[in-house]
């Protein structure tokens, strides 16, 4: 009697314990399923916000170039350049060190493209816009300009090496700030190109496929 009182007693837990076992299982089951809900939403979100600023830095970058671009014209360029060789070579005059001869070298070549380059600028900028539309830019003209940015970036490096021995503080400075013009001068020029070449024609592809 005492064993059959047991086996009812075990029985009865375990009819007790099973249900209340499972429910528990189950609530723990859907909590981990709601947390990783959760983490998903998040991450989602997140991935939905990183994509949205990428889109808005990408619109802002655009009107940047757009209002950079529109300040690229040829005759501001012979300007500016005028005004860096010319402070270029009062620099050369001060400098009584070996950099003098090297610095007089980077302006004489900066003076020797700087109307190819104003020319190119006012081939792009005068372009026939029906031209324009149906086939593009002046591709050959903005590839010109393109590999000018290389030269003229390679300038800006060797400026850079010359004014770390610059003898006095007033040529270092006078050097820093040509330095800054070209460097603006460049990031304009840039600019300029990739706002002409992404305007829309309608076979500006097959174009620029003959032109690579």
């Amino acid at each position: 009697m005492k064993n059959i009182f047991i086996g009812i007693l075990i029985a009865f837990l375990m009819f007790s314990f099973v249900p209340a076992f499972a429910q528990q299982q189950n609530q723990q089951q859907q909590g981990a399923q709601t947390q990783t809900q959760n983490q998903t939403q998040t991450q989602n979100q997140t991935q939905q916000q990183t994509q949205n600023q990428g889109e808005e830095q990408q619109i802002q970058t655009k009107q940047q170039m757009k209002e950079q671009a529109k300040t690229v014209n040829g005759e501001t360029y012979r300007n500016t350049v005028s005004n860096v060789v010319q402070e270029l070579l009062d620099v050369v005059e001060n400098e009584k060190s070996g950099i003098g001869e090297q610095v007089r070298v980077i302006a004489q070549e900066q003076k020797r493209v700087q109307e190819q380059v104003a020319d190119q600028i006012e081939a792009v900028q005068k372009r026939n816009k029906i031209k324009t539309f149906l086939i593009g830019t002046s591709y050959k003209n903005t590839g010109a300009l393109r590999s000018e940015i290389v030269q003229l970036r390679n300038r800006i490096e060797q400026l850079n090496r010359l004014m770390e021995q610059a003898q006095n503080q007033a040529d270092e400075t006078a050097l820093q700030e040509q330095i800054q013009t070209m460097e603006e001068e460049q990031t304009r020029i840039n600019s300029f190109i990739e706002i002409n070449e992404s305007k829309f024609s309608l076979f500006g592809w097959l174009v620029r496929l003959f032109n690579k």
